[in-house]
């Protein structure tokens, strides 16, 4: 039996939010396998389903995020699940809106959610997704997290979303390892701006004080 869990915050107050990137998946794999996660049990919602011939737990911890290795930790107890078969899911900094990252183990990255599921799980020996949420170097990070994405960044976001529960149910279908050579792909570049790329350059020489403009290399090609 495996277990995938989304980490996220319960509530009307926190949805739509970065730190919410692991429901967002979570409803989405949940909707591909036509099934609700509504039973409520080990301080959050679950769903018992299949993923092929695989018995699968669907799991969102609602103890709100630093302490979501809670629920995790009784859903496993209760289910006899090991840590080497569970799949978490979780928003990250570090990758940028659009791009999700698929890793088999390592630290929490400062990300108190993934701290409390490795305390409570007794190891960083799992799978994980990381959606990507981008950084803001003007919102301190604790308040970053709980702002709601941009509406430019929507189509962005549904796309890692969507690659996202693909890779999991990938992932139990077939193994990790084929999810991680299908899905870990570059990160997308930020996108510029039309009149960013229009823009010209201009320079001052020191010699005579002339402007002189660079045109667009594609343009003189």
């Amino acid at each position: 039996m495996k277990l995938i869990i989304g980490l996220g915050n319960p509530g009307v107050k926190y949805e739509g939010t970065r730190h919410n990137a692991g429901f967002m998946v979570m409803d989405a794999i949940s909707k591909k396998l036509d099934v609700a996660i509504n039973k409520k049990k080990f301080e959050g919602s679950y769903v018992k389903t299949k993923i092929g011939n695989e018995d699968v737990i669907l799991l969102k911890p609602e103890t709100y995020m630093n302490n979501s290795g809670f629920s995790v930790r009784a859903c496993m107890d209760f289910f006899k699940i090991s840590r080497e078969d569970i799949l978490l899911i979780y928003d990250d900094l570090d990758t940028p809106v659009g791009s999700i990252r698929l890793k088999t183990k390592g630290s929490a990255g400062g990300h108190n959610g993934v701290k409390s599921v490795i305390s409570c799980v007794m190891g960083e020996e799992f799978d994980r997704i990381r959606v990507g949420i981008g950084r803001n170097p003007q919102i301190n990070i604790i308040d970053y997290v709980l702002t709601r994405f941009r509406a430019d960044e929507l189509d962005d976001l549904n796309h890692a979303v969507e690659q996202a529960a693909n890779a999991a149910i990938l992932a139990i279908k077939q193994g990790f390892p084929k999810a991680m050579n299908r899905y870990n792909v570059k990160p997308k570049k930020p996108k510029v701006k039309k009149e960013e790329k229009e823009q010209k350059d201009f320079y001052t020489t020191n010699a005579q004080d002339e402007i002189f403009r660079v045109e667009d290399q594609e343009k003189t090609n």
